[in-house]
This record gives structure tokens, sequence and C-alpha cells, in this order.
């Protein structure tokens, strides 16, 4: 759905945050050799806000991206700063942590793709940040068997003990006692994120618009499969269907 004009610049940003992103998570490295690895891609982004020649070729197209559209540094370093924390934190005390980490791991591709549009509008940019928060809060509940593999828990767990939900029942896939409700509180949290966000789909027009309603229709609609079924997650992960992408595309034109 992109223009033509930006799939460099987008394809430029995704390799970057891809690459460090699996950094963070893929293979056995030591914790240690992560963060070294993710210092260095710092140190990148320093010389390329120095102005000084890159040649990695991750950074050799992110170089040219950001002097081109004259992108800020920031939230590329925000970007690792959630990386690095994925290397170190594994637990979050409250929905506070949560949110804060969202705010580095997914409100900075928002803010660069309205970037690459030319949008600057402060509005827009609080719509987009509900939005992407949103989008990983979902991520979290699609993804709690698969993180808990990794010995991660994206579940505040003062609200896990307020539900009687322990690590062990994580772990056996129980969805016995509170699990429903604490899940059901969750998703209306993740769901009421996204509906404060949504209206940025009707003020952006062309493709962009049309691609984030259906973006936004796909969180919708992953946050029903969680609904219909809190336990999905442990024994059939919720994602979309051929069918759900053919009715998000008719209804985000539409």
């Amino acid at each position: 759905m992109l223009p033509k004009r930006l799939r460099k610049p987008v394809e430029a940003i995704y390799r970057f945050a891809r690459s460090a992103d699996d950094i963070a998570d893929e293979g056995d490295a030591p914790a240690a050799t992560r963060l070294e690895q993710l210092a260095a891609y710092h140190a990148k982004l320093d010389r390329i806000e120095r102005g000084e020649p890159s040649h990695h070729p991750v950074f050799v197209p992110l170089a040219a991206a950001i002097r081109d559209y004259a992108i800020p540094i920031s939230p590329f370093r925000d970007l690792l700063s959630a990386f690095a924390q994925d290397v170190e934190k594994t637990r979050y005390a409250n929905f506070g942590e949560i949110m804060d980490y969202c705010r580095r791991s997914a409100n900075p591709v928002g803010r660069l793709m309205l970037h690459l549009y030319g949008d600057r509008d402060p509005r827009h940019l609080a719509y987009s940040d509900a939005i992407c928060s949103s989008l990983q809060l979902i991520n979290f509940l699609q993804d709690i068997a698969v993180d808990y593999r990794k010995d991660r828990i994206y579940l505040p767990q003062d609200e896990l003990a307020m539900h009687h939900v322990s690590e062990t029942q994580i772990a056996r896939g129980d969805t016995h006692g509170l699990w429903h409700m604490m899940m059901h509180k969750q998703i209306e949290r993740a769901r009421k994120l996204l509906q404060a966000g949504a209206p940025l789909g009707r003020h952006l027009k062309g493709r962009i618009g049309l691609e984030l309603r259906v973006t936004i229709l796909g969180g919708e609609t992953i946050l029903r499969k969680l609904h219909a079924d809190p336990g999905c997650v442990f024994h059939k992960r919720p994602v979309l269907t051929k069918k759900d992408w053919i009715v998000m595309l008719g209804r985000g034109i539409f």
C-alpha cells in the first residue's frame, strides 16, 4: 500500500528495527554480547548524526533515508533502548512500566511513518501513540506463551497477583480460576486505547489512511478472537486469516 517514493526509506527503517530486535531476541548469544551489539548500533547512529559515512549494510540505506527525509534520530534511539531492555528486564511490576516500554518499543514506528508522510500535527502524533501502544499490548497478549518460553512476561505483576494468576499457571497453560477475568481486563484496556487513536484513520487521506484503517481493524479482529477464547494463547495463537484480510480491506476502503 505504500507510495513508491516511500518504499526505500520504510524498508531501511524496517531493516534497522528488525535486525536490532533480532539481536535482542534471536540466537543463543549471552546477554553481554547482545548489549554490546546494540551499543554498536547506537554508535553507528551517532556517526550518522555527525554526518560521517557508514559502510554497514543496515546503516547505509538508513543514513540515506535520514538525510533525504530529515528524519530525527531520537526514535531510533528509543527503539534500541527498548530492545536493550528486553535483554535485561523480563518482568513488569505494573501497567505503567509496560506503557513506558511501549513508548519506546512501538510508538517510534508510528511517529516515523507520520514523519515520512510529512505529518507534524501534535494531535495526530498522540493518536498514533495510542494506536501503536495498543498494538504492542495486543501482541503481548497474542504471545503470552511464546514470550514465557523466552522467560518474559509482559503482563503487570500486580494485576496477575490480584487475579491469583501465578507463573506456574502460565507455564502449564492453565486457564482455570480468574484467568478469563484477568485477560478480559487486559483486552478491554487495549481496545479502549486502540479506539482512542482510531480517529487518525479518518483524518489521514490516501494510502496512509487506508493502511492505518486496515491496521486498526486488524488489532480489533485479534482482540475479538482473544475475547472469545482467552485461553487460545496457549493452544492456538490468534492470527489474521485470509478471510479476515478481505473483510478488513473492504471495511478499510468503504
